[in-house]
């Protein structure tokens, strides 16, 4: 009974460790019904299970750092830190300090006692090198022996210091074609380049812009003291319609905006920004456009439901709806219906 107790007490300090250190991110905050997403979502679990280096690639906006901490909130190392560093942000003559610590007195303007780098507090944890196609080409070779050695010394000392991490890297740059330039190490790009994880555009992946907007708005919810916020049937034309050059980011940031001018509960095309109002009405947003954004919306939901109440049964499902089973194939790939589903014969 007292090792039972001694357990019990065990599993608790070490949620109350993870709640502590947990990332703002896990794989429930990965949100799309996307093929491209499922096996990114499916990768990234992969990566969990393992300490090889990841590399997530993508433009500006569309999620690398929800990767990197899902990734680490799903593997061993959740209850050490996750400990980023933005290589762009920071100057090039403190990078070196910044990663690695420094002793006392180790330069000018130095901490009195010193300071320990990003990679001895990622100790036992992960790192997130972020923006690492910025790093200086001078730092590369550092950074590469730290990563090959599992050690490294503070700026201003000869004593090594042993450390185990899990790197985690990411850049919206072309590291391959900054390899050809010469801007970016070859045996760094393949020491980091272990497990690659190419996050797509929003503007390749529409089908994922709906869920991730009413995602987006049950987080917001409650900051408006409201249960839940819709969006009419207008305003998902609009959103579905724009190219999203900002990515996920750019959606995020439309919402708050759309909420600043909230009255009620749904979100109609008017509480949206009037770029992308007058973008609407510039690609010929009518009303015959609209209508048909609401039939293949009607369309979708029929189709889930129809799956749903069948047990994900496709023969069934096209039964149910009244159409050929090879048909229901064709609305299923159009609509971007992805998940376990049966088709009758197994």
């Amino acid at each position: 009974r007292r090792l039972s107790l001694l357990e019990s007490k065990v599993k608790l300090y070490e949620q109350e460790l993870i709640d502590l250190r947990s990332t703002r991110y896990t794989m429930d905050s990965i949100v799309g019904r996307s093929e491209a997403i499922a096996q990114l979502k499916q990768e990234a679990l992969q990566a969990a299970g393992n300490t090889l280096p990841v590399l997530i690639t993508g433009e500006s906006g569309t999620g690398k750092e929800l990767f990197a901490q899902a990734i680490h909130h799903a593997s061993q190392r959740k209850v050490y830190p996750f400990v980023r560093i933005n290589c762009a942000a920071i100057p090039r003559d403190l990078l070196e300090s910044e990663l690695f610590g420094y002793e006392k007195g180790a330069f000018t303007g130095a901490n009195a006692n010193g300071k320990p780098g990003k990679f001895e507090l990622a100790h036992r944890g992960t790192i997130f090198l972020d923006e690492i196609g910025d790093l200086p080409l001078d730092m590369q070779p550092k950074l590469l022996r730290v990563l090959e050695e599992r050690e490294f010394e503070r700026v201003g000392s000869t004593t090594p210091i042993q450390t185990d991490f899990r790197v985690i890297a990411a850049t919206n740059q072309d590291l391959e074609e900054m390899m050809r330039a010469g801007r970016f190490r070859a045996d760094l790009f393949y020491r980091l380049n272990v497990i690659g994880l190419p996050i797509p555009p929003l503007r390749r992946r529409k089908e994922d812009v709906l869920d991730l907007a009413r995602h987006m708005l049950e987080k917001m919810a409650p900051e408006l003291a409201v249960d839940r916020i819709t969006l009419s049937a207008e305003a998902e034309s609009v959103l579905m319609e724009h190219a999203w050059p900002g990515n996920v980011r750019e959606l995020s940031n439309v919402l708050e905006r759309a909420l600043a001018t909230l009255e009620g509960k749904q979100i109609r095309m008017s509480n949206l920004p009037y770029y992308l109002r007058r973008q609407s009405e510039r690609n010929g947003c009518s009303d015959k456009n609209r209508i048909r954004a609401l039939q293949a919306k009607a369309e979708r939901d029929a189709i889930l439901d129809a799956m749903q109440r069948c047990g994900n049964n496709k023969t069934q499902a096209a039964r149910l709806l009244g159409i050929h089973r090879t048909l229901l194939y064709k609305k299923i790939k159009k609509h971007g219906i992805v998940g376990n589903t049966a088709d009758g014969t197994e």
